[in-house]
């Protein structure tokens, strides 16, 4: 079991950092809770804080110390309950959390972007705090399209974070490869976070990462949860969920409700998802570690048992190369080619 002999699981190098983690982490956005983005919701329900913090500490024992989150996630209530999981063991976790996006706590509402030095400095702080520690392993800019003079700006400003020790390395939530590319100037720079599944790839993303060094965390592995298999087409999901919340940019649900045509493309790769065993979200996981020696898929949780099926994609391993070849052939994957 991974619980107990975390030795057996194959660490992958979290790009140059000189770190290395499990290649399935835990992403934080669902346990922030209820907040708005634009007015709407941009949360995933109601969340249980002591379900989370559970669920974090089994995923620690499981071996899994990549922990992923932000800021915006509760605006700051996702950081807190991480920090309460993290009492006591702050060593065994690899804390990862962005910046970029002000907001009201008040209201629990995001209210608009900033990458300015003096908010990075004034937003690392609050993290700092609500997490309980004096140093943030990864520090993202979550704002993912910046004109070049921003972005430097903001890689001057991690830089002098890192080498005063408030933050250990910084990366970059975005999915333009070229823009990513021109961090690596900067030595504190080692990762991206893309967005990568089944569904959609990203090889541009992808080659610059293995080129240079960096690591590729991927957000929505599992499509948002489609990839769980858990929906049907009379699926409806409530208002308060981010799936169903009106969003332009959420495309693997419309009006509530799953699309038919992504129904239609997993029910054509369901059987090769689930070769040796796998659950769906398992395959899904595996297609990911089997893409690229770099990725770092973080999924999504609420529960210690969606903690505990996703981790034990380790024990499964990468996706055959061989169904790897199926799969893509039958989806003629979406990638994003920038």
């Amino acid at each position: 079991m991974l619980a107990s002999d975390n030795s057996a699981i194959n660490r992958r190098p979290l790009g140059r950092s000189g770190l290395a983690a499990a290649p399935i982490g835990l992403g934080c956005w669902a346990i922030g809770g209820y907040f708005t983005l634009d007015g709407k919701p941009d949360g995933w329900g109601e969340v249980d804080d002591e379900q989370s913090i559970r669920a974090i500490q089994l995923g620690l024992e499981m071996g899994a110390s990549l922990i992923d989150t932000a800021d915006a996630y509760g605006t700051g209530h996702s950081e807190e309950v991480i920090g309460r999981a993290l009492s006591g063991r702050r060593a065994d976790a690899i804390i990862a959390t962005k910046f970029g996006y002000t907001y009201d706590r008040v209201a629990r509402a995001l209210v608009s972007t900033d990458v300015s030095p003096a908010y990075i400095e004034q937003a690392c702080a609050a993290s700092l705090e609500r997490l309980g520690t004096d140093y943030i392993d990864l520090y993202q800019i979550h704002v993912g399209e910046l004109s070049a003079d921003l972005a430097d700006a903001a890689g001057e400003t991690l830089e002098k974070l890192a080498e005063k020790g408030a933050i250990r390395f910084w990366g970059w939530s975005a999915d333009n490869a070229a823009a990513a590319k021109r961090m690596v100037k900067f030595p504190h720079f080692v990762a991206v976070q893309q967005e990568l599944n089944v569904f959609t790839d990203g090889p541009a993303m992808l080659a610059m990462c293995e080129g240079s060094n960096l690591a590729s965390l991927n957000r929505s592995p599992l499509a948002m949860g489609f990839l769980s298999g858990k929906f049907s087409p009379e699926t409806r999901l409530p208002p308060s969920d981010v799936r169903a919340a009106g969003h332009s940019w959420v495309r693997f649900f419309e009006g509530g409700r799953p699309r038919a045509d992504y129904l239609h493309r997993l029910a054509e790769v369901r059987e090769l998802l689930q070769i040796g065993g796998r659950t769906l979200a398992q395959g899904a996981l595996g297609w990911i570690l089997a893409r690229s020696p770099n990725t770092f898929p973080i999924p999504g949780f609420k529960t210690e048992a969606q903690v505990r099926e996703n981790l034990a994609a380790l024990e499964k391993g990468p996706l055959p190369s061989a169904i790897m070849a199926e799969v893509d052939a039958l989806l003629g994957n979406e990638a994003d080619q920038r």
